[in-house]
């Protein structure tokens, strides 16, 4: 594992309080959902200044994940529950620091959470991203070299093309095991098929593995779709819904409590699930059987993407 290379010092995260001409809060300070919005009780983001009153505000400074993957907890209590995961080279807006940890949000989707702050470096420009399920990182240019690290699918980071390899600040990557950051891939369920076998993990997006919405956000963004990360959030924002009795098609969300699933075809999941501890698909009338004696309702909704 590479080390973070620059100290982030509290100095470095600007208290901004907004210009008291420009700044006016009219009405009542609204409620927003945490997860997505950088508010707590010391201290909000700079852009909802104008939305909600706080005693301070910071304007965010952008870094990248220098690790393979990073969990983004809830608190910094012990123990405290790993709502989402930083893969390599995505970007975190800093708003605060502690000794150990930063707070602030996701670029990708801007979720709220702390982060250990020795994961984190100045901002890189990516211009390559892994393809692989897991692209070893050699010393040298040569396959037989050692392998100083490994990043999972969808890491992003800055290289160069030297023959075969991609040089970049930790070794190098074989070519073949990534592609250029703004390519997109063009089916998103294939994308997601390719997860099939990785462990389930609780806030996982595919570093040692991933969860059911995490499934549904990295497939589609590695399509070019930015999508939010909990399955409450996704159910009301992807796509259209679909009347009960509309046959299933591939790509077609089905939404459980608490979980979300892809159908590669009529008649089979695919999901990251507690069940089976991994990625799996199976077919949607046993995973209906199976929630039917815990819910009345085991399908909340059925959502498809149309464009």
């Amino acid at each position: 594992m590479t080390e973070a290379k620059t100290d982030i010092r509290k100095t470095d995260i600007q208290d901004a309080q907004p210009d008291p001409i420009r700044f006016r809060l009219h009405g009542r300070s609204v409620t927003l959902d945490k997860r997505i919005h950088a508010v707590r009780g010391d201290l909000a983001d700079l852009a909802l200044a104008g939305v909600l009153f706080s005693a301070h505000y910071a304007r965010a400074v952008e870094m990248s994940c220098v690790m393979p993957g990073a969990g983004v907890r809830a608190t910094t209590a012990p123990g405290a529950e790993t709502v989402t995961q930083l893969l390599r080279g995505e970007i975190f807006h800093v708003l605060d620091v502690t000794a150990e940890w930063a707070w602030g949000f996701c670029h990708h989707d801007g979720y709220v959470g702390y982060v250990q702050r020795d994961v984190l470096d100045l901002r890189e420009e990516a211009t390559h991203r892994i393809t692989a399920h897991m692209a070893p990182v050699f010393a040298e240019a040569n396959i037989k070299a050692r392998i100083v690290d490994c990043w999972p699918r969808g890491s992003l980071f800055p290289a160069t093309v030297e023959g075969d390899f991609l040089a970049c600040p930790e070794g190098f990557v074989h070519i073949r095991h990534a592609c250029d950051a703004q390519q997109m891939q063009t089916d998103w369920v294939s994308t997601a098929a390719s997860y099939i076998g990785q462990p389930y993990v609780w806030g996982g997006r595919g570093h040692l593995g991933v969860d059911c919405s995490g499934l549904v956000q990295v497939a589609l963004g590695q399509a070019g779709r930015k999508v939010p990360r909990d399955t409450d959030l996704q159910r009301e924002s992807i796509g259209v819904q679909l009347p009960e009795d509309a046959p299933l098609q591939r790509g077609d969300l089905l939404f459980f409590p608490g979980h979300v699933g892809i159908m590669v075809d009529s008649d089979s999941l695919l999901h990251a699930n507690a069940h089976w501890m991994g990625t799996v698909v199976e077919p949607l009338a046993d995973v209906i059987a199976r929630l039917a004696p815990l819910h009345a309702q085991p399908v909340l909704a059925r959502r498809r993407i149309t464009a």
